[in-house]
């Protein structure tokens, strides 16, 4: 199944030109965009301590509270995943060989922002890079019209140890991280944004000056649901989907019929009750959503894997065993107790993960992604020697005898 790209080729050389420019210009052409694009003609690009100090005086102690427990689940979450990512080392073959992990030296995290603040991909974005051990986090965002960074954004930023806030959104806020404008050089660069900032990631890791996360599109998710599920919370499940975006779609697979017609009534409830965003909620249940009625449970867990959800909430009677058929999901949520809303904000698993079926080959945002890997070995003479005949064969079949084959050979000659 192929699904609508994440990055839109028609940005790209909007995009294109958008890079070359802050490559030229530097911070004169950043603002020149910040004053473009967001109306914004404030000229200091990176937040002062005193923003950060203003910032968690506004918001309320319980709101502090509620970020400092969701940090605290992020972090803990992430700190499992750095456990299955310590170095090992071998014998093979008479040496030692093995591998280490490096985190990068300075990471950038993408955060929407401008009309919209979401201060909870900030804690998605740092926490990680913080367990990977970077040193140097650089927060990228796009200001308010008057200049200013929303406050729990920079709450948020302080709490999870970003050390810089850059303001300045979109391909121009990305390109100024990757070159280095006002800011340490970002080498790794991640969070969701709208097409301009994929196309603007993608380009400029295809010059390899980044590493970027995964593409990002429209949200999704995908519900499969048995008769042991709730049809008013898989309906307020789909609903807060469609609060996303009105391209963001809300996928029903399930074994009946009557289920469906059940979510169904309780989708149209759910809008008439709670009205807010309603033309986006129902372009979204209208235009991108849809229920599939399936003979067995099997067929709906094969067309979940091909179509590669970013995330699934797996409502069965035994969601456990059923988590063992999934092969291509960003993020599962199993049980009637699970929305996906909890891993959005509070449980501590990640919410930037793949759309668009790229989970058929993407992960989700990790501590492994500001990670590198560095393999190394130590042989000794002995070790080498075991090597010597089959690399003199392989490198002649290769027509590298003279210098690669040589370089091991001239170690066993007599002086």
């Amino acid at each position: 199944m192929i699904r609508e790209s994440a990055a839109d080729t028609a940005a790209v050389d909007l995009v294109s030109e958008i890079i070359s420019n802050v490559e030229r210009g530097g911070a004169d052409a950043v603002r020149a965009y910040n004053e473009k694009f967001d109306g914004v003609t404030r000229t200091d690009l990176v937040v002062s301590p005193e923003e950060f100090d203003r910032a968690e005086s506004k918001l309320s102690d319980d709101l502090k509270r509620a970020f400092q427990a969701a940090a605290n689940n992020i972090r803990a979450f992430h700190e499992l995943q750095k456990q299955s990512l310590e170095g090992r080392e071998a014998r093979i073959c008479g040496a030692s060989l093995g591998y280490r992990y490096v985190p990068v030296r300075v990471a950038g995290v993408y955060v929407p922002g401008g009309k919209a603040s979401y201060p909870s991909s900030v804690l998605m974005g740092v926490l990680p890079a913080i367990v990977a051990g970077v040193p140097e986090i650089v927060l990228i965002t796009p200001p308010a019209p008057d200049g200013s960074v929303d406050e729990a954004v920079l709450y948020c930023a302080r709490l999870a140890g970003a050390q810089r806030v850059l303001r300045a959104g979109g391909a121009h806020g990305i390109a100024a991280a990757a070159l280095g404008v006002e800011v340490p050089q970002a080498q790794v660069i991640v969070g969701p944004g709208n097409r301009y900032v994929t196309a603007a990631k993608s380009l400029l890791a295809a010059r390899g000056l980044i590493r970027m996360d995964l593409p990002a599109g429209p949200s999704e998710v995908v519900v499969i649901a048995d008769e042991t599920a709730r049809a008013e919370f898989v309906a307020a499940d789909m609903l807060s989907q469609a609060e996303h975006g009105h391209d963001s779609p809300a996928v029903l697979l399930t074994t009946s019929v009557d289920f469906a017609r059940s979510v169904g009534e309780h989708i149209e409830r759910g809008l008439k009750e709670r009205p807010a965003r309603r033309e986006m909620k129902e372009t979204s249940i209208r235009d991108h959503s849809f229920a599939l009625v399936f003979e067995d449970l099997a067929q709906a867990f094969s067309f979940s894997n091909e179509y590669a959800p970013e995330h699934l909430e797996i409502c069965t009677r035994d969601p456990r065993a059923d988590l063992e058929r999934i092969t291509a999901a960003g993020s599962v949520f199993l049980g009637n107790y699970a929305p996906v809303a909890l891993g959005d904000y509070f449980s501590g698993t990640n919410h930037v993960l793949p759309t668009g079926g790229a989970a058929r080959f993407y992960s989700g945002l990790g501590v492994e992604t500001f990670l590198k890997r560095i393999t190394y070995q130590f042989p000794d003479r002995e070790s080498l020697a075991t090597a010597l005949e089959p690399i003199t064969l392989m490198s002649r079949h290769e027509g590298f005898e003279h210098e690669h084959g040589h370089s091991v050979a001239v170690r066993f000659e007599e002086s």
